[in-house]
């Protein structure tokens, strides 16, 4: 019962900058290789189908990001107890926390997704679709809507594994994961000719073979990941779901940005909007992925320390984790910056009022990185520690009630240019309250220092 890792021993004796490493790197290349795997959907279905397929792809994405959302909801909420639980030397407690998270998101995800199928068609027009975009809509989602609990477990899977000391396996995991989707992206819309319904699959059936090798962790003398014979613990799950919820309120903030953009460029400019849009969100899921995989590198590590009381190392972690966020996202604003027409033209070849809109938004949205980075690990850091209001602020400011009341707001004085610049303005709002609570604060939240 109180025997660890020798992986999660080392988080207690290695210097903290070398465990910050080996969690951040491959976090962040499996969540590169993740993020061109979006892109490369978006570029074989651009290239091959038109720009009415990438726009009834990018309508119907919200219910994927809806799956991921509920995946995360559970996966992170039981992943931050159980390494808390870990760090506390609490082995057999932490087995039942796995236990509960992968029977609960399986249950969860396949009953919503039997009931959403039964009501896809209205779905589809409630998610913007119109007469141009419907078939591309509804078909994505026939696939999406009945398989989409493989990727939820995929990815409550992969988060255990992580938090269990083995990062090099669940970037190994996404890696195989994302090269298999891409080959199979070919083969279904390039040789059989399956349409969108092609490219779905095709992220089924890669998620279905990334599960495979995330099992590997399963035969390794160092795992503590087991299922185990449990009864319901109404605590625990309540306990998981109130952790959790700031991901999930992260990711469904992602549905409503998508759903008020696709509507407000539709009634703006109509199809051609959408579709720069699509564009757009395409690279914006890249540049969140490498923000997802800082997070992800630094909940287990958090969490651990918290759990074992180590503030000092705690404290290290977050101030190297502030610093990578930052410099990432200064970097990623210079690429919008200077490479935003490039960025537009390997999405395919656009009539020119889409791709004129698509460049001119990409050099406004990317100023929203310059915080999105901080404000993310900052969220990531409040939900490990399980101060989850804090958590719960950032997340439901930075992409639904500080972003709609922008949406609404800038429009109608600076026109199209006032729809790129919401989130920019809401992260840049998001930015200013965390520095304001934190010198409220003072002394009780140095960590940030």
């Amino acid at each position: 019962m109180k025997t660890t890792s020798s992986n999660l021993n080392q988080l207690d004796t290695e210097p903290v900058g070398r465990v910050f490493l080996r969690y951040l790197i491959p976090s962040m290349i499996g969540m590169l290789l993740m993020a061109v795997n979006i892109v490369a959907d978006g570029i074989m279905v651009g290239n091959r189908l038109g720009a009415e397929a990438l726009a009834g792809v990018g309508i119907a994405a919200p219910v994927y990001t809806i799956f991921v959302a509920l995946s995360l909801w559970i996966g992170i909420g039981a992943a931050t107890k159980y390494s808390m639980a870990m760090g506390a030397k609490k082995t057999k407690e932490a087995q039942v926390v796995f236990s509960h998270a992968i029977v609960s998101i399986f249950l969860l995800t396949f009953v919503i997704g039997l009931i959403a199928f039964l009501f896809r068609e209205p779905l589809a027009y409630m998610l913007g679709a119109n007469g141009d975009t419907f078939p591309y809509v509804s078909e994505y989602l026939l696939v999406i809507l009945l398989f989409g609990f493989c990727f939820t477990i995929e990815n409550t899977f992969s988060i255990f594994v992580r938090n269990d000391g083995g990062p090099n396996l669940a970037m190994a995991a996404l890696v195989i994961g994302a090269v298999a989707n891409i080959l199979l992206n070919y083969v279904f819309l390039f040789k059989l000719n399956l349409g969108v319904a092609g490219a779905a699959f095709a992220t089924i059936i890669a998620s279905i073979i990334a599960i495979f090798v995330l099992a590997i962790h399963f035969f390794k003398k160092s795992s503590h990941l087991k299922l185990v014979r449990f009864a319901f613990q109404k605590k625990l799950f309540w306990l998981i779901i109130v952790i959790g919820f700031p991901s999930f309120l992260s990711e469904i903030g992602i549905s409503v940005f998508t759903i008020s953009h696709n509507i407000a460029f539709e009634r703006t400019v109509g199809t051609d909007g959408v579709a720069a849009f699509s564009i757009l969100n395409y690279v914006h899921s890249v540049m969140l992925m490498m923000f997802l995989g800082m997070g992800a590198a630094i909940q287990p590590l958090i969490s651990y320390y918290h759990g074992a009381k180590n503030d000092v190392r705690k404290r290290e972690t977050m101030r190297k984790a502030i610093f990578t966020a930052f410099a990432g996202g200064a970097f990623f604003f210079l690429i919008g910056q200077f490479a935003a027409g490039p960025i537009v033209s390997i999405f395919g070849d656009f009539p020119e009022a889409v791709s004129t809109l698509a460049v001119s938004g990409i050099k406004l949205f990317f100023i929203a990185y310059l915080f999105t980075g901080i404000n993310f690990v900052m969220m990531t850091y409040y939900q490990s520690v399980g101060i989850i209001r804090m958590a719960v602020w950032i997340t439901a400011a930075r992409e639904i009630i500080v972003m709609l009341i922008f949406l609404l707001i800038l429009p109608p004085i600076l026109g199209i240019s006032g729809i790129w610049l919401a989130i920019p303005a809401s992260e840049l709002l998001v930015f200013i309250s965390i520095y304001l609570y934190h010198r409220m604060k003072g002394k009780r939240m140095k960590e940030f220092i």
